[in-house]
Formats: structure tokens, sequence, C-alpha cells
């Protein structure tokens, strides 16, 4: 849990009541934003269970390896297109702000997302410059 209780995907709110109960499977995301919202604050908290949980079994990796050098500071949403609780698809655009070794960087990409069981799964993502 972050130090401040804060949650790292931004909405302002309370980690135990936004991203926790998505991240230790006490209820799943409804749409395709709130599940690129839970995985950015996967990725800063380490969590790369909750990644690999939510990754599409056709494009997931075996392991996942995340780089503790890196700290994830802030998500910016650029643009969502479906990914609605009625749809079957989605796609988010957003840039995430992190720090590495004290330089920082920007990773821009659109991502897609899509139902798999019933759930919201991510499929893979373009780069943007």
């Amino acid at each position: 849990m972050p130090s401040d209780g804060r949650c790292p995907c931004g909405s302002g709110s309370e980690y135990l009541g936004c991203c926790g109960p998505l991240h230790d499977g006490r209820r799943t995301a409804d749409t395709a934003l709130a599940l690129m919202r839970s995985r950015f604050s996967a990725f800063a908290l380490g969590r790369a269970d909750y990644l690999l949980a939510t990754w599409h079994r056709d494009t997931r990796p075996r392991r996942l390896e995340l780089d503790d050098d890196i700290v994830w500071r802030r998500l910016q949403i650029v643009d969502t297109d479906a990914g609605g609780q009625g749809d079957d698809d989605g796609v988010v655009e957003f840039r995430a702000q992190y720090e590495l070794r004290g330089r920082r960087g920007l990773l821009h990409e659109r991502s897609r997302f899509t139902r798999n069981g019933g759930r919201w799964v991510y499929v893979d993502g373009d780069l943007e410059d």
C-alpha cells in the first residue's frame, strides 16, 4: 500500500477503496479504463502477479520482472475509445511519467483491452511519440 494511503492511479481516492480491491481479487475492473488505472498502480507497487493475471493469455509473457529502479510517478489518461460496461473491446491512450536513476521519462501508449470470460484484460499496445 502506498505510504500516504492514496491510490497511485491518480484518482485521488484511497488505495484501499480504489485499486486495492482489484489487486487483492475482491472485485474486477468494470471498464477498460478501470483496468488501465489498476495496472498502472500495479506497476507503481511492484505487483507483477496482478499484471500477469490481467494480461490476455495470447500476448502475456511467461514471466514479468519489474525494474525496481523505475519509480512510476503519474498517470494521465489522454483518450478512451469504447471499453465501457456494455462493450467487449476498448482502447485507452495514456501517458505515464516515471523516474529512472534520477532521470525523468514518459511512456505514451495506446493500449488495447478486451473481455475474456467476462473480465477485462490487457491485450497489447502501441507506443506513441
